[in-house]
């Protein structure tokens, strides 16, 4: 228990995620009850959230520290900077102002467990970056948590594509705190831990950093099935 009230992941638990994340990478969804089932005993066990979701088709949620954030939609902001011409700070209505984009997809997690015919709506990444104007010599963008710990990656190219989206609707609905809302990435070609949630922040920059998972181990490229 950390000073300030929250459960943060121990040592062990941060491990075997890693190891269960590696196993997935390597045998894909023949794995799916097993593994998947494995991480949500040692999540509970061991401190960070990973439960099933009813009436979700069965998402697991996992969060690193231990709780969910609870972001006011009324409040939230997504701050884009960094190597950019134009620093944003969008607010809901900015993004649903925005030209909208709507695919349905499934949702991978590293584990194995997928998740079929997700309905996605949001802004693509592409189309935010349009509007900040990345610079140049711009290569790869970071990504942080409004958990104040979860960060992840993606080189420029990576994000253009027209999969990625900045969601903030997703299974008919308003992306709810569980599922990383009011707004989360998706990335529908990569693994889960890809799709950040709780997006709050976006930093434009000539360097790949790679994520929170990456540190232990998960491919800082995480395609499904490794495709390059």
């Amino acid at each position: 228990m950390s000073s300030n009230g929250e459960t943060h992941v121990g040592r062990r638990a941060v491990l075997g995620m890693a190891a269960l994340g590696a196993a997935g990478i390597a045998f894909g969804a023949s794995i799916d009850n097993a593994v998947g089932g494995t991480l949500t005993r040692l999540s509970n066990d061991l401190g960070a959230l990973g439960a099933l979701v009813p009436g979700a088709d069965e998402f697991r949620i996992y969060t690193v520290t231990g709780s969910i954030p609870v972001i006011s939609p009324a409040s939230y902001r997504l701050r884009v900077g960094g190597m950019v011409k134009s620093p944003l700070e969008l607010s809901l209505d900015d993004l649903r102002a925005m030209k909208r984009t709507r695919l349905v997809h499934y949702f991978q997690c590293v584990t194995g467990w997928r998740v079929p015919s997700v309905h996605w709506e949001g802004v693509q990444l592409s189309e935010i970056l349009s509007h900040a104007g990345a610079t140049e010599s711009a290569t790869a963008l970071r990504f942080l948590s409004g958990d104040g710990v979860y960060t992840e990656s993606l080189t420029m190219s990576q994000a253009q594509l027209p999969d990625v989206l900045v969601a903030d609707r997703m299974i008919g609905d308003d992306v709810t705190p569980d599922h990383g809302g009011p707004v989360r990435l998706y990335v529908a070609p990569m693994y889960g831990y890809k799709s950040i949630k709780w997006l709050d922040r976006i930093e434009v920059s000539d360097t790949v950093v790679p994520g929170y998972w990456e540190n232990f181990g998960y491919p800082v490229n995480g395609w499904i099935g490794g495709v390059a």
